[in-house]
């Protein structure tokens, strides 16, 4: 394989500037791909090409300039990155990986073929369609845009006929799936690594608290039993291994009260949930990305501490965090900003993570939860 010197990303936010930090660090140069200019990843990154995903000729400049390509962000044009692999140039998760995780239905499809548990689903494209899946499947259900939604974005919650009527009414027209809305003892989500030569680690299973759709809080390792954090595991190695995924992916899962673990979605490239092996383990989740896309032997993972990580995000109000210096009077608090110049509401700015010594308790999230009461937004 051609030696590696310049790793290509597409997509220039905050995983992408996570990932650069570690390739940087590795003695690696990378480049990325954004549309707009002093991107969180092009601020630490050697340089960045400012032009839109489906920039052909800003594409193939990427494709030419790198040894290797990845992407930070599953919605990136597939169009686009089926032409880098036209034209051999190296892109790690493939196109394939692409092609199912960016659409919802294949998504659910694809476990269930793997045989892996998932909600009970629907396509919903017309009002007969709505029909026919409320009487199949029931309320509460969760009507979700197809493609294209995140954080939230694009999801109608029904508990009735008449509400999911008004979620297809306000899509647009847009592809719809409906899911029954399982009762949940919590959310889990498994962070793994795959390479080519079908070498696989996962990271502890982590238990995460989302508001309105965005992950506010991820506690590792997760509070549920041994069999179900195995069984995690496992089903998170059948979707690495099934996609055939080179990289750090992961796979979110719903736990329901009566303890049957569902595939929910899966996101190719590291994950919000992973944020805390920055500072808990000695090889990141964007690390085992540069390990695998550059064919490097894997890192077994290993806690140096349990961890809480919680999300900063912006409120609206101004563009300047405030209550940093109490956030860091706790020694066992680590700060992340990404760089982004606006905190718009609800936008990721940042997030901390707190180092816990011993089983993560309800104090500890207590006090995880205090120390993010004390950042706030300001106009100066």
């Amino acid at each position: 394989m051609k030696s590696i010197q310049t790793i290509g990303v597409i997509g220039g936010g905050q995983l992408g500037r996570m990932f650069a930090l570690d390739a940087k660090r590795m003695g690696y140069d990378v480049i990325t791909l954004d549309p707009h200019e002093h991107s969180p990843c092009g601020q630490v990154a050697d340089d960045q090409i400012v032009a839109a995903y489906d920039d052909r000729a800003a594409i193939e400049e990427l494709g030419r300039r790198s040894d290797v390509i990845t992407y930070e962000f599953e919605n990136v044009d597939i169009d686009s990155v089926r032409h880098l692999e036209a034209l051999s140039y190296r892109v790690l998760p493939g196109s394939s990986v692409l092609h199912v995780t960016q659409n919802r239905l294949l998504e659910k499809e694809f476990a269930r073929e793997a045989g892996l548990a998932t909600t009970e689903f629907a396509r919903v494209q017309s009002f007969d369609d709505l029909a026919r899946a409320a009487a199949q499947i029931g309320f509460p259900a969760v009507l979700k845009t197809v493609r294209g939604g995140y954080d939230g974005k694009g999801q109608w919650e029904a508990a009735s006929i008449e509400q999911a009527r008004a979620a297809l009414a306000q899509s647009g027209g847009a592809e719809l799936i409906f899911e029954a809305k399982v009762p949940l003892a919590c959310e889990l989500s498994v962070i793994a690594t795959r390479n080519a030569r079908d070498e696989l680690i996962a990271y502890p299973v982590a238990e995460n608290t989302h508001d309105r759709g965005i992950l506010a809080m991820t506690i590792a390792p997760a509070r549920v039993s041994a069999a179900t954090a195995s069984r995690a595991t496992e089903m998170a190695a059948v979707v690495g291994r099934e996609l055939r995924i080179v990289g750090t992916y992961c796979v979110e899962f719903f736990l329901s009260t009566t303890g049957e673990l569902l595939v929910n979605e899966i996101a190719p490239r590291p994950h919000n949930s992973g944020h805390y092996t920055i500072d808990v383990t000695p090889c990141s989740q964007f690390e085992q990305q540069v390990r695998a896309i550059c064919d490097l032997p894997l890192s077994p993972p290993r806690l140096l501490a349990n961890a809480i990580m919680i999300n900063v995000l912006g409120d609206g109000t101004g563009d300047r965090l405030t209550g940093i210096a109490k956030l860091l009077a706790d020694p066992s608090i680590v700060l992340h900003v990404y760089g982004k110049r606006h905190a718009v509401a609800r936008r990721k700015m940042g997030h901390f993570t707190m180092l816990v010594d011993g089983p993560v308790d309800a104090a500890a999230v207590a006090r995880a939860k205090g120390a993010h009461a004390k950042l706030s937004w300001s106009q100066c």
